[in-house]
């Protein structure tokens, strides 16, 4: 029997189609198995209304826990509310505004947060910006630094006594690979004098694993954990800086190896998943992870302890943390 002359075709296309959702699986890493539930649990998440944030708060609500979605656009936060409340009949989900970008309303979260919440289970320092043009904060900090940085400092610090008092607890820092490629210009920490947006994102992300680092030793003994992770390169609003994002040869000729190459967001929030529910980990901390495992930071981070102290003394000084 003669097959009919579409049948090549079909068969050629069915067989590539096939093979590239293999291999977009395969890329996008290791998946976090466990199946914890965790009804009774308050969660933090910041930036939980796009990407990487929104997809750990789906998860996360989906499992039962309370979800505090903290974001700057409030709006979006509402409808990305509304959204998986929809898909995951899980009520206890509530957006607070929160804009890194601003010490005054770090201040004002915290305070809402700890007159209002008995309890905080887990907190992740998701949100932040990458690699965009020379911009401040409203405090005046290069504006990488005081969100993925400063910002998350403030905040994590201003917790800190509610996260004690509902030990065990967790901390998780979305940090990013590009750490092994930064360091800490103590002499123009601000980017004052000099501004190169790879450079300061690179800083940005070591000055999260300093502070993880500094951060794990204030915690000891609380049986409070710190950890940090790198998600992988995913496709994102992240990455709307980079100067080929939005470019014609990025949406055609690029496409299909960003299709395959980057992670998904839910891909993507596989190490945050794991750092946040796997019981194994409650007593770990101070540690790196990537792709779902345990990974060896760069050496300036592992080295990095007088760095991590000096960090720290500058960042209480200029987020005034202590005088809040």
């Amino acid at each position: 029997m003669r097959l009919p002359r579409f049948a090549l075709p079909i068969s050629v296309i069915g067989t590539i189609t096939g093979c590239t959702v293999l291999l977009k699986d395969y890329m996008g890493g290791a998946r976090y198995r466990g199946e914890e539930r965790i009804a009774g649990k308050t969660v933090i998440i910041t930036g939980a209304n796009s990407g990487i944030g929104k997809e750990t708060a789906r998860e996360l609500a989906r499992r039962g826990g309370r979800i505090i979605m903290g974001c700057r656009d409030i709006d979006k936060c509402e409808l990305v509310r509304k959204e998986i409340i929809v898909e995951t009949a899980n009520r206890n989900i509530e957006c607070r505004k929160l804009d890194l970008a601003s010490l005054g309303s770090i201040r004002a979260f915290c305070k809402s947060i700890n007159a209002s919440e008995k309890h905080i289970d887990i907190l992740i320092n998701n949100a932040g910006v990458m690699m965009c043009p020379k911009q401040l904060t409203e405090d005046g900090f290069e504006l990488q630094l005081g969100v993925n940085h400063l910002g998350h400092f403030l905040l994590t610090y201003l917790l800190m006594d509610k996260l004690k008092s509902s030990a065990p607890s967790r901390i998780i820092i979305v940090s990013s690979r590009i750490h092994t490629q930064g360091s800490i210009n103590f002499k123009d920490l601000n980017s004052a004098k000099n501004y190169n947006k790879v450079d300061a994102y690179a800083q940005s992300k070591l000055a999260n694993l300093l502070h993880q680092k500094e951060l794990a030793k204030h915690l000891e003994g609380t049986n409070v954990t710190v950890n940090s992770l790198h998600p992988g390169v995913v496709a994102t609003e992240l990455g709307r800086y980079l100067p080929w994002q939005n470019s014609y040869l990025s949406s055609t000729v690029l496409a299909p190896l960003k299709f395959i190459l980057m992670k998904t967001p839910i891909q993507g929030a596989q190490t945050t998943l794991r750092l946040a529910l796997d019981p194994s980990l409650e007593n770990i901390t101070g540690k790196y992870f990537s792709d779902c495992k345990e990974s060896e930071p760069g050496p300036s981070a592992l080295d990095g302890a007088d760095a991590a102290k000096r960090l720290w003394a500058i960042s209480v000084a200029w987020t005034r943390a202590d005088k809040s």
